[in-house]
């Protein structure tokens, strides 16, 4: 017959937001010690934006 599932949580990509944030914020931390302030800049852009996503995602999370 059908099989309950197991109980595992549903995550929108594990926690990928997170992960890209600390990616883009590295390589904007490693862009500006070279000296490439527009790709710096690009990069804590990118990494901004995927933290306030992140953010959004555990409160709505966390309120359902």
């Amino acid at each position: 017959m059908f099989e309950l599932a197991s109980a595992v949580p549903l995550q929108i990509g594990g926690g990928s937001f997170l992960y890209w944030a600390v990616i883009f914020f590295l390589l904007a931390i490693v862009a500006a010690a070279v000296g490439a302030r527009g790709v710096a800049g690009i990069s804590m852009e990118i990494a901004r934006i995927f933290v306030l996503i992140f953010i959004i995602l555990a409160v709505v999370a966390l309120l359902l």
